[in-house]
């Protein structure tokens, strides 16, 4: 399965590097304000790759605090639990006729 993996891996990575090397025409990117941006295809996929990359991991900061704390709860729940006697109750004796 490891093999697997790593052959899809190499093929993608090929794959990448050929759409990297067919792309090194010049493409103008223009922004608001009047501001253009002249650079290789590749170079403006791979910015726009970055920014995404970014904003995704910054999207996932506040699940990931929020998770770790629960988690930080749980585990003490989980010490205090532990640390406590566990106190064995009989069932009640039934009534006597």
């Amino acid at each position: 399965m490891k093999i697997i993996v790593r052959l899809i891996r190499v093929l993608v990575f090929v794959l990448l590097l050929v759409l990297a090397l067919a792309n090194t025409q010049s493409a103008t990117l223009n922004f608001l304000a009047g501001y253009a941006w002249t650079a290789p295809l590749i170079l403006i996929g791979l910015a726009f790759f970055v920014v995404g990359l970014l904003a995704g991991l910054v999207s996932a900061v506040p699940a990931m605090v929020r998770l770790r704390m629960e988690n930080g709860r749980l585990k003490r729940e989980l010490r205090v639990a532990r640390e406590t006697p566990v106190v064995k109750e009989e069932p009640p004796m039934p009534p006597l006729i």
